[in-house]
């Protein structure tokens, strides 16, 4: 596969967000290659980083998010070859169990020769 662009990574970014709301495991493993690395918080990698395709479904599921609950929008800032940096946001709507906030988040991303994602490393930060 030649190397990616910003078309192909807008499209894994749109199944990503469309596997978040589904919560369906086969959507969410399509998007993973078998070895791959998510990292939830890179600033503790040892406690937050998870490896293997099977153990990041597993990880994905335990804590879904109900339909309707939030909305994000994510897309490429830059690709070079297996790599690209997304920007977004993912806003969380008001509900019984908080008030609506809304995160800023950057993707580092590096994908396999099949265009699915082998490292997927997540920063957010809380908008005031």
């Amino acid at each position: 596969m030649p190397p990616m662009d910003r078309r192909q990574v807008q499209a894994w970014l749109d199944r990503y967000v469309e596997a978040w709301r589904t919560n369906d495991p086969e959507q969410i493993g399509a998007l993973f290659t078998d070895d791959a690395v998510y990292r939830y918080r890179p600033y503790d990698e040892a406690r937050n980083a998870v490896r293997g395709l099977s153990p990041i479904v597993e990880n994905w599921l335990e804590e879904q998010d109900p339909p309707g609950s939030w909305e994000a929008h994510y897309e490429p800032f830059a690709v070079d070859g297996d790599r690209a940096v997304a920007t977004g946001t993912s806003r969380y709507l008001a509900s019984a169990k908080g008030p609506a906030r809304t995160y800023h988040n950057a993707f580092l991303l590096r994908f396999g020769p099949d265009g699915r994602c082998a490292e997927f490393t997540e920063y957010y930060m809380l908008e005031e």
